[in-house]
């Protein structure tokens, strides 16, 4: 390129940056530059799909595998609010979070002998399933499952206390 083109290039680039395009004029038309368009790279999606309940709601439309995570969600705010909570604790907050009482079990806090159980269960009924809680000292800490109702139309298996209150 000669030294006359060049600063023509040049005198145009400078007025395109400080003009916006316009106010300009070079004695030659000043080249075209192309610049390779950027590419960034595309995410790779992920292979674990987000859970259908992912605004942690109840949503009674789904199946209680579906709802495991915010039944999950809302025991272990109630063991974050109180380490020792008792079986009370759980299904209060179970029902303030939508689920039905009417469908739940609990066992009780203390054994026969009055001593603090080793662990509790509380469940919820939902369809043919049961969502299942259980959280103690001897339990390794708060454990949950999804696993059929019994045949009895229950979900926890033994005595349980009457959710009175």
């Amino acid at each position: 390129m000669g030294r006359r083109k060049t600063g023509a290039v040049i005198v145009g680039l400078v007025c395109a940056a400080a003009f916006g395009l316009t106010g300009c004029t070079a004695s030659e038309p000043a080249a075209v530059v192309t610049a390779e368009p950027t590419r960034t790279p595309r995410p790779v999606p992920s292979t674990i799909a987000p859970p259908e309940n992912v605004d942690l709601v109840l949503r009674p439309e789904l199946s209680a595998a579906e709802n495991l995570t915010f039944f999950d969600t809302v025991n272990r705010a109630v063991i974050s609010a109180d380490p020792g909570a008792g079986g009370r604790a759980f299904i209060d907050a179970l029902v303030a979070a939508g689920f039905d009482r009417a469908a739940m079990q609990v066992t009780d806090d203390t054994t026969t002998l009055g001593e603090p159980a080793d662990s509790i269960q509380f469940a919820v009924g939902f369809g043919p399933d049961c969502l299942i809680g259980q959280y103690g000292p001897k339990s390794g800490g708060y454990q949950s499952a999804v696993r059929p109702a019994l045949g009895t139309g229950g979900c926890l298996i033994g005595d349980t206390r009457p959710i009175d209150w």
